[in-house]
């Protein structure tokens, strides 16, 4: 049994027989358009930003497995507010987030790469805020990150 993994990042939904998939597929002799078709359902929640995909194939029956990544945590900001980018300078302020914005993205990224705990995946969303110079709930994401960890901020 040989299994081949083949990486790819994809616009949610938007997985077409072209690369990165459709050229690594075809000699491995599996059904393109089932992997493509497989992958888009699987994806289409994410429409609009480019998600981190796997395709595990299983050489000796020709099965596989796509398994979607999680997309950066600053297109799920950008998503969530409506913009397309972060800040180009520091005086510029794209968007302000609301904590409960933050705490949603935050529950959508899996806890073994972003924190155990949701109030560290919080804060890490919020670390995100800072570089991008997005503010939360009107103030610094700085500060807000200083009351998460201080309790001052319930994260639920």
């Amino acid at each position: 049994m040989s299994e081949v993994i083949i990486n790819g990042l994809i616009e949610g939904g938007k997985a077409t027989n072209g690369p990165p998939f459709g050229p690594a597929l075809g000699p491995l002799g599996i059904n393109i358009n089932n992997v493509v078709s497989e992958i888009n359902s699987k994806t289409a929640a994410f429409a609009g930003i480019r998600v981190p995909v796997k395709v595990i194939v299983e050489t000796s029956n020709k099965s596989f497995v796509v398994e979607v990544g999680s997309p950066q945590t600053s297109a799920l900001i950008m998503r969530e507010l409506g913009i397309q980018k972060g800040a180009k300078t520091k005086e510029e302020v794209p968007g302000d987030i609301t904590m409960e914005q933050v705490t949603k993205i935050a529950k959508s990224k899996e806890a073994s790469l972003y924190g155990e705990s949701l109030k560290d995946r919080v804060t890490q969303v919020l670390g995100t805020c800072v570089s991008m110079n997005i503010t939360c709930e009107g103030g610094s994401a700085k500060e807000a990150i200083k009351k998460v960890k201080k309790g001052e901020i319930e994260v639920k």
